[in-house]
């Protein structure tokens, strides 16, 4: 029987209001019921109905809450993705899940002992370039793939004034980025046999990493995943060899762009991306431009919602968020041995 679930939500910055916020709008599944503000008052002018409130007990102690989104700085995730789980609440972490793999298995196993959900937002499993690799390997025109490359640039030569970039407490580009472009590796091709990794700062006066550049090694094949802050040409996504064909892909999915413009995701053709953004695939029959799927990230939150109310399991399984922790872990472990690790 269909229940809408209420939902507290702990920060509206950036991911609580343009990611999170709209998409639980338009679904009939959840309501935002409360949203904890430290000083302001913004969640109320997004949404009236909503109830702004000081601090994360007000979630944890209201019984009409049934499922805690954690959106708030990396290094507090743990402790009040905990307090809700203990509290009986199921839980959405921000990426990532956690600044560490004991923590990460601490929160699964308590999760399970509860019969509660505990899950990281991989919301770029659903970018509309990732659907649409996925779509390719399936219909196979590239053939096995014996390597892929993900990249995830920007330019940012400027050092900004937050704790991503000052706060050694899980900032830092690897946990900023990086949980996104290995969970989608995962996804996509399993557990890697081993791992390693180059990490370091390239920009003048940097605190913390902003460049990554991390190799998962399988038997057949090999993926690598990068990620700078001082790329001006950042277009590039995706480079993948097959034994048919290859593909590249240039170009960020566009559904961040458009939640950034306040515009709720239930307008005609959400997440479809212009043809100029489209991949090329290459084999050895020609070369052709091979359309993209729409992103839909409302994927993520239909998942959620089934897999709170017992339908199905979570699509982003427990081992797959403690794969994604224990791969950074030994990404940065990599980088200061200059050694490769198994996994």
């Amino acid at each position: 029987m269909s229940r809408t679930l209420q939902v507290g939500l702990i920060g509206f910055g950036l991911s609580g209001r343009y990611f999170h916020a709209p998409f639980l709008t338009v679904n009939p599944h959840f309501k935002i019921a409360k949203v904890v503000e430290r000083h302001r008052n913004e969640a109320e002018a997004f949404d009236p109905t909503i109830k702004t409130v000081r601090s994360h007990e007000d979630l944890l102690t209201d019984p009409a809450i049934d499922l805690i989104i954690v959106g708030s700085p990396n290094d507090t995730h743990f402790p009040y993705a905990k307090a809700a789980l203990e509290a009986g609440k199921h839980v959405l972490i921000e990426k990532p899940f956690a600044t560490t793999l004991e923590q990460a298995r601490d929160l699964l196993e308590l999760a399970q002992q509860k019969g509660l959900v505990a899950i990281p937002y991989q919301n770029r499993r659903y970018d509309a370039d990732f659907l649409t690799i996925q779509q390719l390997l399936q219909e196979g025109p590239l053939g096995d793939v014996v390597e892929y490359e993900c990249r995830y640039d920007r330019y940012r030569p400027a050092i900004l004034d937050s704790w991503k970039e000052k706060d050694p407490a899980g900032g830092g580009n690897l946990f900023n980025l990086g949980p996104h472009l290995i969970d989608q590796a995962i996804a996509l091709f399993g557990l890697p046999e081993a791992v390693s990794a180059d990490v370091r700062i390239v920009r003048e006066g940097g605190i913390l990493d902003d460049y990554f550049d991390v190799k998962l090694f399988y038997a057949d094949k090999r993926v690598i995943l990068k990620s700078s802050m001082l790329a001006v040409d950042n277009s590039l996504r995706y480079i993948i060899h097959g034994t048919k064909g290859s593909f590249i892909k240039h170009g960020l999915d566009i559904q961040e762009e458009t939640q950034r413009k306040n515009i709720l995701p239930n307008t005609p053709d959400w997440g479809a991306e212009p043809e100029t953004q489209y991949g090329t695939l290459t084999t050895t029959e020609g070369r052709a431009t091979f359309p993209s799927l729409p992103g839909n990230y409302h994927r993520f939150y239909d998942n959620l919602y089934r897999a709170i109310v017992g339908e199905i399991p979570q699509e982003v399984t427990p081992e797959q968020t403690l794969a994604v922790i224990k791969i950074i872990e030994l990404a940065g472990e990599s980088s200061k041995t200059k050694k490769v690790l198994e996994f």
